[in-house]
């Protein structure tokens, strides 16, 4: 007789490093005897509303949104994006300095998302305009907005678009505080059991690894998500926010992630000061 296994929905985003990460899983090559997982797709802003709701048993998140969702998840220690000197850069129609942002108009791609709380870090005097985040480059173009707040593919294809990069925020995080610039994560609801979020937990960590021992045929799959991008691009991207920091968060990324929600909260941006908590 077999035991049914227990269902956990599975929210993340349809971009390429999020399908690099779980393609061993979304194509079961690895498997659990206890839980299956069943995959739905969201923007980031998306499922930062819908995890302050706690719709989704496991969740991709901002590192912004946790502190407004900690009441029911908890941080898994696998499958955290993590930008080490590089991240969401601001760009613009025309060269601009980062003092030049000060009061204009910025296209971001949500409130709750890590990129908006940083720029706000960085630039606390500015108009944000909410956009889709792969609307924002028309936006600047449009002139809709001053500048664009972009993350995902477009931190390496702006160029293209004949952008100019005001600011990477990743690096100036970097140069500031001299840590690596969490910006999203995996969440586990707070009400699983501890068998099945040990679980759960395993499952992501083995997918991760999957993905980095197996990247050529991980890529194949991935490169199904990547918006107007060339393969070696898609790597590019890939390689960027799929690596040692994701498999597991180890000390450095609770570190830089309580700084910046620290920064937050002393910025009148978190309403309470709230403590980072992971789950392995």
């Amino acid at each position: 007789m077999t035991t049914a296994l227990a269902e956990i929905v599975c929210a993340h985003s349809p971009d390429s490093d999020d399908a690099y990460m779980f393609y061993a899983l979304a194509t079961r090559k690895i498997r659990s005897q206890v839980v299956q997982f069943r995959h739905v797709l969201g923007d980031i802003q998306t499922l930062n509303q819908k995890a302050r709701a706690g719709e989704y048993e496991l969740t991709a998140i901002s590192y912004h949104a946790y502190p407004f969702v900690a009441d029911k998840y908890k941080l898994m220690a696998s499958g955290s994006s993590v930008g080490d000197g590089y991240g969401p850069m601001v760009i613009a129609c025309r060269p601009m300095e980062p003092g030049d942002l000060k009061g204009k108009r910025i296209a971001i791609p949500g409130k709750l998302t890590t990129a908006y709380l940083t720029l706000r870090l960085m630039q606390p005097d500015f108009e944000a305009v909410e956009v889709a985040f792969d609307h924002i480059p028309d936006a600047v173009r449009e002139n809709r907005a001053d500048a664009g707040l972009v993350i995902h593919e477009a931190q390496l294809t702006y160029s293209k678009g004949g952008f100019h990069n005001v600011i990477d925020l990743g690096r100036w995080w970097k140069n500031t505080y001299q840590l690596p610039l969490p910006l999203g994560a995996n969440a586990l609801r707070r009400d699983l059991s501890p068998e099945l979020a040990s679980e759960c937990c395993r499952l992501m960590r083995e997918s991760i690894q999957y993905a980095l021992d197996h990247r050529d045929e991980s890529l194949v799959y991935a490169m199904q998500f990547a918006r107007d991008m060339e393969p070696a691009l898609a790597e590019k991207f890939v390689g960027m926010y799929v690596n040692h920091h994701t498999v597991d968060c180890g000390e450095v990324v609770p570190q830089a992630a309580q700084k910046l929600l620290d920064l937050g909260h002393e910025a009148g941006l978190i309403p309470e000061r709230v403590l980072v908590e992971f789950v392995r």
